[in-house]
């Protein structure tokens, strides 16, 4: 249980040197990220690098020992989650007496297999920063918004929506974006230049077809869906994403009824529900019922009980989008 409320929150991003870390978590490029920032604060520090799957014994303390000549380096292992018997009796050896001027990063990516080491790391009082999997959508903005943060540009949420909306959810794709927007763009990050940048994928993804279904504009939201379908686009993510659309819509709405904070009780993010309340002008409780059992009817037949998905789809983005006019 307390390895598990280790990893509730993500900490890779205060990742520093100790004579003993573990960086743990499946989220490869959260994983890289805080290796960086060990290996940057030992500027000019050697690093050795060793693979715990193909280990061969006595390499860790050979690593691990400075010669002469040299500062004391940083060694960095791969792939512990895979560690051989060899790495698993050298590193227990090694944590219960680490030399203090060497630091050794441990990168462990997930599941069981080392789980004596890993409970050796954490009685020694090693340090560890955590590299959660990064896939749903929330915690994805909630990524794009910290790496905007953290480069000191932070930018209004429905501008890190949007770029989300436009990159996808490829965590390692969307901080190539936000990095690309704060070297190019002076001053303000704002829509004009994620559309600038990203606009012929922000105009047709997932979300974009969402809100315009939702908003109850047909023809934007037809427009949309058709431009996706042809460049590509699978229609399963498509209706995805209104079916996710339409239970906030449901959850924001009975949240209301029942006296709940949407944020607080049901985990929303703020500007989610800021919007869904706007949104929920447009709806009733039967409307938006009859709307969630057209996406579900379009979930069924794309995924198999229908020959035309994309028909399906875009009778899907219509019904929803006319039953938010009435």
């Amino acid at each position: 249980m307390a390895a598990r409320t280790r990893t509730a929150e993500p900490t890779w991003h205060r990742a520093a040197p100790a004579p003993v870390v573990l960086v743990s978590g499946p989220e490869a490029l959260l994983g890289q990220r805080a290796i960086e920032r060990i290996v940057a604060a030992r500027h000019g520090a050697p690093v050795t690098r060793l693979d715990a799957g193909a280990y061969t014994r006595g390499a860790l303390l050979a690593a691990a020992s400075p010669s002469l000549f040299d500062d004391a380096g940083i060694v960095v292992v791969e792939g512990a989650e895979a560690m051989n018997d060899e790495f698993l009796a050298d590193a227990l050896a090694y944590v219960a007496q680490p030399d203090p001027e060497v630091v050794v990063v441990i990168r462990h990516g997930g599941g069981v297999r080392g789980k004596k080491l890993l409970d050796t790391v954490r009685k020694a009082g090693a340090p560890e920063y955590t590299c959660p999997a990064v896939k749903k959508d929330a915690e994805i903005v909630d990524f794009a918004r910290g790496e905007f943060e953290r480069g000191k540009r932070p930018v209004q949420a429905a501008v890190v929506r949007s770029l989300v909306d436009a990159v996808g959810t490829d965590i390692a794709e969307v901080a190539a974006a936000c990095q690309q927007l704060m070297s190019d763009v002076d001053g303000t990050i704002d829509q004009a230049a994620v559309t600038r940048y990203y606009g012929t994928r922000v105009n047709a993804t997932a979300f974009a077809v969402a809100d315009a279904a939702v908003e109850g504009d047909v023809a934007k939201a037809l427009s949309l869906v058709r431009h996706a379908l042809a460049t590509g686009n699978d229609p399963v993510p498509l209706n995805a994403a209104m079916a996710a659309k339409l239970r906030i819509l449901a959850k924001v709405g009975a949240a209301r009824g029942r006296r709940l904070d949407p944020t607080k009780d049901l985990g929303i993010s703020p500007w989610q529900a800021d919007r869904a309340r706007r949104e929920l002008q447009r709806w009733n409780g039967e409307t938006l019922a009859s709307a969630i059992e057209a996406v579900a009817r379009a979930d069924a037949e794309i995924k198999g009980a229908s020959r035309a998905p994309q028909f399906a789809l875009e009778r899907s983005v219509r019904t929803v989008a006319e039953l938010a006019k009435r």
